[in-house]
């Protein structure tokens, strides 16, 4: 027994090493002995208010495993997709997805992050709003206020996800439309067109202000345009996005 709590005291020690692989396998190897030893999940409780910031995420995201995480390590995780490691925000991302399936505040928490957090966690936040697959009014209205975010990468993330969104309407049509027409950013008019095409471009507005576009003379609006119109002739319309209808959009 004694050298079983030695092993668990050196993994513990490890989730601050600064090897992310380190870190990572110290978590798993704590998981492990978490489900044979519940008063582990315990001790990483309390060492969750102890430690210091920068080496809560990876206790929180081994409480996570195990339910119900509480809700200061549901903040850690969403504070955690602001890292400036990728692999680490994209394994929070996930994790935040699966915890959300089974709790409905972990969608809640992601709304508020769109209007609080940092350019790079409300990018996440509607990742995680995306893959979470929430279909409900606040989650499109929370979606559609991200189209006008301060930040391009936020209106990019917004515009891509919408396009699983059959509840959009005209008023998130129309948004996505200013969007290809006036955002100053390139990244954000080429996505705002594709989504609009994958939606299925319901009206005629829609489908002549791609036409016109696609003379312009700037070539990035030209060439969303063109790409748009290509997705439209390639699969056809659909009723999805009409306001009103049924169904489901086309997902490439």
């Amino acid at each position: 027994m004694e050298e079983k709590q030695d092993r668990i005291s050196s993994l513990i020690q490890s989730l601050s090493h600064p090897d992310k692989r380190v870190i990572r396998e110290a978590a798993d190897a704590l998981i492990s002995l978490a489900r044979e030893i519940p008063e582990l999940v315990e001790r990483l409780d309390r060492l969750l208010t102890e430690a210091p910031y920068e080496h809560r995420w990876p206790i929180a995201y081994i409480l996570a495993h195990f339910s119900p995480p509480s809700s200061l390590a549901l903040r850690v995780l969403m504070d955690t997709l602001d890292h400036r490691d990728p692999d680490l925000r994209w394994a929070m991302e996930v994790l935040l997805v699966r915890l959300g399936q089974r709790d409905p505040g972990v969608a809640t928490m992601l709304l508020d992050l769109l209007k609080s957090g940092t350019a790079t966690q409300r990018r996440m936040a509607v990742y995680c709003l995306r893959d979470l697959e929430v279909k409900d009014q606040n989650s499109l209205q929370g979606l559609l206020d991200s189209l006008h975010d301060g930040d391009p990468l936020v209106r990019v993330a917004t515009a891509t996800s919408l396009k699983t969104r059959d509840d959009i309407g005209k008023e998130g049509l129309d948004s996505l439309l200013q969007l290809f027409l006036t955002d100053p950013d390139p990244r954000v008019r080429y996505t705002a067109a594709l989504t609009l095409a994958q939606l299925g471009a319901p009206t005629s507005e829609i489908r002549a202000a791609l036409e016109d576009a696609a003379q312009s003379p700037d070539p990035q609006l030209k060439k969303a345009a063109s790409a748009a119109l290509l997705l439209l002739k390639k699969g056809g319309p659909t009723s999805s996005a009409k306001p009103g209808g049924g169904g489901g959009p086309p997902v490439d």
